[in-house]
């Protein structure tokens, strides 16, 4: 595998392009990705029971439809809590931008974030398709401009693309997303959309997604809410012309570890982007007695505001983390653990098998400083071990959402 400059675009046959249609002020708010032949996908959707349409939507084409050709995402307005109007809407999304692009309507996805429980400015959004279908392009810059407009308290863009050879050939893997408040595990408010020329059919390609969620975007958390918006979508266009990847092929692991790294990059890229967050935290658990407990485990910790808040002060506040593993409804003995804080500044053990250890505040409070922190807890349960991303939660989270509506 190698690690490319690219996104969407990266994969043979797929073009992107992202334009202001006016649902924000003076910034881009629509965005196109469109692949030049139908493709196998698939999805995965926010737990939360209050869906907004265009999740509704999709979920209906991952159900019946066989093959899709396009994604409109438009940011500004999550059409959600909209009732009825908001599901007519986004039906009528699909179907001008597929009378655009010269397809169904049920071949385009249609996503949508920002704003909760307002109607979508549907002349805007037609306007905004049309503008946007003029200028699509295979461009590096063509995917930047789609990832800048899905964009909401974003503070960059988040982008990353992969290519291996199978077969002998050059196969691609590209991606985009955004997301930076309402992040929680069991998805957030985080939109990703994953391209790729490899040839993988739908029931194949919709099984490796719900692998590929458990080991990334269901291990992240800014804040503790999952939104009504959540989707991951993945397109496979098959113009690599490789013959069909599935477990049985020679070189699937080599796939699916390449489609592992993207969504992990793009996942990792969202709690780096935290609302008002200053640091990137990671959380490991290894010696538990399976992988499904590490997991549970490291997501307690990175979950708890109690946690976030004692990194935002560069506290080593460790009973903090031992506490939130005791609430996790995980099983495991706490008198058999070590527990490690680590960055740039080095690495220091705060506690021993489960009893704590005198160790050098002011070492301590210089590892906590830095901007990106790992937290290691090691048992003796097992071989079990799980990885959770988050950041911590300042002041500057509490300025952005008080005054998010306006």
């Amino acid at each position: 595998m190698q690690i490319i400059d690219g996104s969407v675009t990266a994969s043979k046959g797929f073009s992107a392009n992202g334009v202001a249609c006016g649902i924000k002020k003076r910034k881009k708010d629509l965005a196109l990705v469109v692949s030049q032949v139908p493709c196998s996908f698939a999805g995965s959707f926010t737990t939360n029971l209050v869906k907004a349409a265009p999740v509704l939507w999709d979920q209906k084409l991952v159900a019946t439809q066989d093959k899709v050709r396009a994604i409109v995402i438009n940011s500004g307005n999550a059409n959600a809590c909209t009732a009825e109007q908001g599901l007519k809407d986004t039906e009528a999304t699909a179907a001008h931008a597929g009378s655009v692009l010269g397809c169904k309507a049920e071949e385009v996805l249609v996503c949508s974030t920002g704003v909760i429980g307002v109607p979508l400015p549907m002349d805007k959004i037609k306007a905004g398709i049309d503008l946007c279908s003029k200028e699509l392009g295979e461009s590096r810059e063509a995917a930047f401009e789609a990832a800048l407009a899905i964009c909401t308290t974003d503070t960059f863009t988040k982008e990353v693309a992969v290519s291996l050879q199978i077969e002998g050939r050059t196969v691609h893997i590209g991606g985009m997303a955004k997301g930076s408040g309402m992040i929680h595990p069991n998805m957030a408010t985080m939109l990703s959309f994953i391209t790729t020329d490899a040839n993988v059919d739908k029931q194949t390609l919709q099984t490796l997604l719900g692998s590929s969620i458990t080991d990334t975007y269901n291990m992240i958390s800014v804040d503790g809410d999952t939104s009504t918006n959540d989707t991951v979508l993945v397109l496979a266009n098959g113009m690599s012309e490789t013959t069909p990847l599935c477990p049985s092929h020679p070189q699937w692991e080599q796939f699916t570890q390449a489609f592992l790294y993207v969504h992990t990059e793009l996942a990792k890229a969202i709690v780096r982007d935290g609302e008002g967050a200053g640091k990137f935290l990671e959380v490991k658990v290894t010696g538990a007695k399976d992988k499904q407990t590490a997991q549970t485990l490291a997501r307690s910790v990175i979950t708890s505001n109690l946690v976030k808040t004692a990194f935002f002060g560069s506290d080593a506040n460790w009973g903090r983390i031992l506490c939130a593993m005791g609430y996790s409804g995980a099983d495991f003995n706490p008198s058999t653990l070590d527990l490690y804080f680590s960055s740039a500044k080095g690495t220091i053990q705060v506690v021993k098998n489960g009893t704590p250890l005198a160790f050098d505040e002011h070492l301590a409070k210089g590892i906590l400083m830095e901007r990106e922190i790992v937290t290691l807890a090691q048992l003796q349960d097992g071989t079990g071990e799980g990885t959770a991303w988050g950041c911590d939660l300042s002041y500057e989270y509490v300025r952005i959402n008080g005054d998010y509506r306006s």
